[in-house]
């Protein structure tokens, strides 16, 4: 993996209880890393399931390794928010391949 390929900036999220204004327990985001990643494939999938017809946005993102990065976590790409779906290590602790899906399509 080259750092020339390396050409795009996402941030790896993880959950997070906070309170509001009134003590009262939300939920929330916090940031674990900011990476620079190559984006592999961007796809676009109309299925029809479950919930009916839907269109899913895939993405692929190749990055540095990371510790600790769970399906529990998010990417935030592009002021867009995506779900982890899976995740391929690469060698033995050099990269990760990280497939995401579009959250709130």
């Amino acid at each position: 993996m080259k750092a020339a390929d390396l050409d795009r900036v996402i941030q790896i999220q993880r959950r997070a209880a906070g309170l509001d204004l009134y003590g009262t327990p939300v939920e929330t985001w916090a940031l674990v890393a900011t990476m620079r990643a190559q984006l592999l494939q961007h796809a676009t999938d109309d299925k029809e399931g479950a919930r009916g017809h839907t269109t899913d946005a895939v993405r692929i993102f190749r990055t540095r390794w990371l510790d600790g990065v769970s399906l529990e976590n998010r990417v935030t790409y592009d002021g867009q928010q995506y779900q982890i779906t899976q995740i391929k290590e690469l060698g033995r602790r050099r990269g990760l391949d990280l497939t995401v899906e579009k959250v709130g399509l």
